[in-house]
């Protein structure tokens, strides 16, 4: 005989939400040999890698540049990325790709890099002003061709659909909107393998209060973010000590990279809230580290928050 179980359903709303994220993603080590091929493979003769200058004299940027040449693409570079980016070193991105002819902009770094290559390769098509896009959906492109390459485990920028800019009256603005996402993002652990244990710490805190507001956000939760953010946490936390203790410890690494990018989807797709309307500001007034500011709010919002999210 078989039994038959009545399970209840509950009840509520029927579930509805979108969900967007970066088209491509590969993860392996010593990938960022192979950007070449990505960069071929979108049809693209020439490239601008928007960096800053601490990438650039660590020899990071070595073997993604030979890929390149070895596929005859022309590379330019513009280094003058820094943390917090103001919109002045947004533009004059913007406006070496255009003076470049670039045919693709890869965004090679942390947060700061990835977001000002996003940028760089919308204004450069000359179609958008900066001033204009500012908030959700205003963006219209189109966009040049974009790959994203993270050196740092925490902004999960390669698949979110914004840009932190900081305006010119000190300002954090954002640029929301789904022409932002990359054709290719690349997740290369040796990337990682020198990055100091405070920036290890700093940007593993980021990521992972990206996956804890995902998880208890009430704006646009779904299923989807919550298994990602889920995820995430337990990259991140069965991670976050052995990468900071041991900073060539690469599986160690690779996961965080890729929790950090679980997190990225997640909390795209269900917003951040409090802890990080309050780190932001924090940021912008005393430039301390963005996993820092989060750090110093986080626990002051959960045991607010705690009565209704528990």
């Amino acid at each position: 005989m078989t039994a038959i179980i009545a399970v209840p359903v509950p009840e509520g709303p029927v579930l509805k939400f979108s969900f967007r994220t970066t088209k491509a993603i590969l993860v392996e080590a010593g990938s960022a040999a192979r950007i070449g091929d990505l960069v071929s493979d979108l049809g693209a003769t020439s490239a601008l890698i928007v960096t800053d200058t601490g990438i650039q004299s660590s020899g990071l940027l070595d073997s993604s540049i030979a890929s390149l040449k070895a596929k005859d693409i022309r590379v330019d570079l513009f280094t003058e990325v820094v943390a917090d980016p103001p919109e002045d070193v947004v533009m004059k991105a913007a406006k070496t790709a255009q003076h470049g002819n670039a045919e693709c902009v890869i965004g090679l770094g942390g947060g700061s890099s990835m977001d000002v290559a996003k940028l760089a390769a919308l204004l450069a098509k000359g179609k958008e002003k900066l001033d204009d896009i500012y908030g959700v959906s205003l963006v219209k492109g189109p966009r040049l061709p974009l790959v994203l390459v993270p050196t740092t485990a925490g902004t999960g920028s390669e698949v979110t659909q914004i840009s932190i800019v900081t305006t010119r009256s000190g300002e954090k603005k954002g640029v929301v909107s789904p022409v932002l996402l990359p054709d290719y993002a690349l997740l290369d652990a040796d990337l990682t393998l020198g990055c100091p244990p405070h920036v290890t710490a700093a940007t593993g805190v980021d990521a992972m209060v990206h996956a804890i507001e995902a998880y208890t956000s009430r704006h646009a939760k779904n299923p989807i973010s919550d298994a990602l953010a889920r995820d995430a946490l337990r990259l991140l936390s069965g991670n976050i000590r052995k990468v900071c203790s041991n900073g060539t410890d690469r599986l160690a690494r690779q996961n965080m990279l890729l929790g950090a990018m679980l997190a990225g989807m997640a909390f795209a797709n269900a917003p951040v809230a409090a802890v990080h309307a309050l780190a932001y500001p924090i940021g912008a007034r005393f430039h301390v580290a963005h996993g820092l500011s989060n750090a110093l709010v986080l626990p002051h919002v959960l045991r607010f928050n705690a009565p209704a999210a528990a």
